[in-house]
């Protein structure tokens, strides 16, 4: 390590000179090429602060005093002692020397950092999410996504925890009570995409048909559910790999679930972090599986982290090209019709999006997720049919190769498709790329080529039909092998008469399609006497979707059952937001006669589910039913001013809305105002700002 010794700080004069000299400067780029960053980065979870060294390498492009690495809000705690001259502005770290052409340099300095966003303190955990240019919150880099690095990053954690990070895991060495991981990346990567993992995990490791490792994390507590809930990984990587035509390009793969994660995965290189919301067991996965996040994240190995988009125009080249392949993965996995049924759904959201006049082109770059994601999948599905499949995989596979580790436009990719084939493609930019408007009939064209799609439409254009004119039709429906023209036979039955509909939902029953049962559990709330048995059976259909609705609709009309239908359901939790166990404490809690003696051990777990020590997602549905029940305590409330302040906005929003309207009562907000000083400084400030509204 380099000898170390205290430096003075550049006066903010000096600063704001730096500042000055890149004014009208288009891009650092032209002057500098950054091409490797060594880190030694500590988190402090109780003082939610990171603690860093650094060594960066770069190569000067033209003559200049001065260059940055963006950091945001850091400390300079000590600098080596070199040539480079090291300070610090609001939110970027400069470099000053009279630096020349073509000539590599090194600046070494140690940094603090309090991050107000990208790095998240969970209890229990530590993960990172960068994308976008937030990675300079913990770690001085670039926000620019067109400069390529190398990141090798070692992190400190306690003894008795899990580090995961980009790249190859080189050593683990202890010293002074903690461990230290160093990671190795051997490829240049956008800073968005270093990450890290700290927590309680074990993983199981398998290999690619192509040799490449892969490492599947979980929390041990969740040991049962690792098959379910990686189920398919290897065969989504292999085909992948096969139908890209270009090898994985990095040096391992690894996957972490992590709680309260802000979205539902994000492709960090060869790490991809995930919400624990799709850890499942085998009667889970049946209605929520990571299949398609795992498969979309995994294609962005290719798009959007081998090949970078230079801008926002062309963020489609990442998440609709990630999508597509996503979607071609299921196909592998779970049919065609499975594959033209999500087209056709996206389809339609397209298509209202766009017959409200809200439509968007896939080059604009403040579209929406939808059009990025949907949009630019569906432009792929056309592209490929209008030039054929072999051209198709020889201009991607061209587009990858030649642009691997660099940043790419939409005419680069275009230009292969070009160079590969015949056809003019113009017609199609201006209606896939360039048009903001859905180009419906093309889609429904195209869709008609799947005899399921055909099949479906018919059915569906019976809702307008009266039932007794469509009674044949919707049992063959019934009786289809196809769950998706079952369910839309079932959802034609809501609200007819049940002398007509009677044989028709016990059809439905008798099908044993879990999906078919399931949109009878959804849509058929009153339930005649006729159909109990039939109904009672949903209580052990293999979706937890399906036993929530059905147990709260028999607990409701048949109530001289209920603590037979207490007694069947109590067991059951669900999934990873314990969506049955919550109803079920509810239920318990207002079911007269049923385990009196048990109801305060039972309330005490749903409001123990408004804890910080649970995922939000166990929080909320906790919040709700609590609310409904207007069960409010000091515990609860303390847990809910917490929620106001939380990292996921989602449920932040949620909790705030909710404390509008609970402080209303007199009581909750004397109790509220009662408990200010055990609150944090964010979340007195929270309420603070509230209660002077009042």
């Amino acid at each position: 390590m380099h000898s170390i010794v205290q430096k003075q700080l550049f006066k903010i004069g000096i600063c704001i000179l730096v500042f000055l000299s890149f004014q009208g400067i288009a891009q650092q780029k032209q002057f500098v090429d950054f091409l490797h960053i060594d880190a030694v980065v500590e988190p402090i979870a109780s003082e939610k602060k990171i603690v860093g060294t650094m060594t960066v390498t770069f190569k000067v492009l033209q003559k200049t005093d001065s260059i940055f690495l963006d950091g945001v809000n850091m400390k300079l705690v000590q600098t080596a002692l070199e040539s480079v001259s090291v300070s610090v502005s609001e939110k970027k770290i400069w470099l000053v020397n009279s630096f020349e052409a073509n000539k590599e340099y090194t600046a070494s300095f140690f940094y603090e950092a309090i991050p107000k966003q990208t790095v998240y303190f969970p209890v229990g955990q530590i993960w990172t999410q960068g994308q976008g240019k937030y990675t300079s919150h913990w770690l001085p880099s670039i926000d620019d996504m067109n400069d390529k690095i190398e990141f090798d990053i070692t992190i400190v954690a306690p003894l008795d925890e899990s580090v995961i990070a980009n790249g190859k895991l080189i050593s683990v060495a202890e010293e002074n009570s903690k461990k230290y991981w160093k990671w190795d990346m051997q490829q240049p990567m956008s800073s968005y995409l270093v990450a890290f993992v700290i927590g309680d995990f074990e993983k199981k490791e398998l290999r690619s048909a192509s040799g490449i490792p892969i490492e599947l994390y979980f929390q041990p507590v969740d040991s049962s559910n690792t098959e379910t809930t990686y189920r398919y990984t290897k065969r989504i990587f292999d085909f992948l790999e096969t139908e890209i035509g270009l090898s994985y390009p990095w040096q391992n793969y690894k996957q972490v679930p992590v709680k309260d994660f802000l979205y539902a995965g994000m492709e960090n290189t060869t790490l991809t972090v995930f919400s624990e919301a799709f850890v499942v067991d085998s009667i889970g996965f049946n209605d929520r599986n990571y299949v398609n996040v795992n498969a979309h994240e995994m294609a962005h190995q290719w798009f959007g982290n081998l090949v970078t988009e230079t801008e926002g125009t062309h963020h489609w080249l990442h998440e609709g090209f990630a999508s597509y392949y996503a979607l071609l993965a299921e196909k592998e996995i779970f049919g065609s019709d499975y594959y033209y049924w999500k087209l056709y759904n996206t389809a339609e959201q397209l298509k209202q999006l766009s017959d409200e006049g809200k439509g968007e082109s896939v080059v604009n770059p403040n579209a929406s997720s939808l059009t990025f994601y949907e949009k630019g999948a569906w432009a792929l599905h056309i592209l490929k049919e209008l030039i054929g499949e072999e051209a198709f995989k020889s201009a991607v596979k061209n587009y990858l190769q030649r642009h691997s580790f660099q940043n790419v436009t939409t005419t680069d990719f275009l230009a292969e498709v070009k160079a590969v084939s015949s056809k003019d493609i113009s017609k199609w930019e201006t209606d896939w790329l360039q048009q903001s408007a859905f180009k419906a009939e093309q889609a429904y064209e195209s869709l008609l080529q799947s005899p399921f799609i055909k099949r479906y439409f018919e059915v569906s254009a019976l809702r307008s039909v009266p039932m007794k004119d469509k009674i044949i039709p919707l049992k063959t429906a019934l009786i289809s092998s196809n769950e998706y023209i079952g369910q839309e036979a079932v959802y034609q039955l809501e609200g007819e008469s049940f002398a007509e509909t009677l044989p028709l939902y016990k059809q439905g029953f008798e099908s044993d399609n879990l999906f078919i049962r399931q949109a009878i559990a959804l849509t058929l709330s009153v339930i005649p006497k006729e159909l109990q048995p039939e109904y009672e059976s949903l209580l052990d259909d293999a979706s937890y979707v399906t036993r929530e609705a059905a147990f709260y609709n028999l607990w409701s009309v048949f109530p001289e059952k209920r603590n037979e239908y207490m007694d069947k359901v109590k067991g059951v939790i669900g999934f990873q937001d314990k969506n049955v166990r919550q109803l079920w404490l509810v239920l318990a809690l207002v079911t007269e006669g049923y385990h009196e003696a048990q109801k305060p051990n039972y309330l005490q777990e749903l409001k123990g589910y408004t804890s910080p020590d649970h995922s939000f997602e166990i929080r909320q549905r906790a919040f709700g039913y609590l609310n409904e029940l207007q069960l409010y305590d000091a515990t609860v409330l303390h847990n809910l001013v917490n929620a106001t302040v939380h990292p996921t906005w989602r449920f932040r929003d949620f909790a705030r809305g909710l404390f509008r309207e609970v402080i209303k009562d007199f009581n909750n907000k004397s109790m509220i105002s009662g408990m200010m000083d055990g609150f944090s400084e964010t979340e007195r400030a929270y309420v603070n700002s509230i209660l002077t509204q009042q």
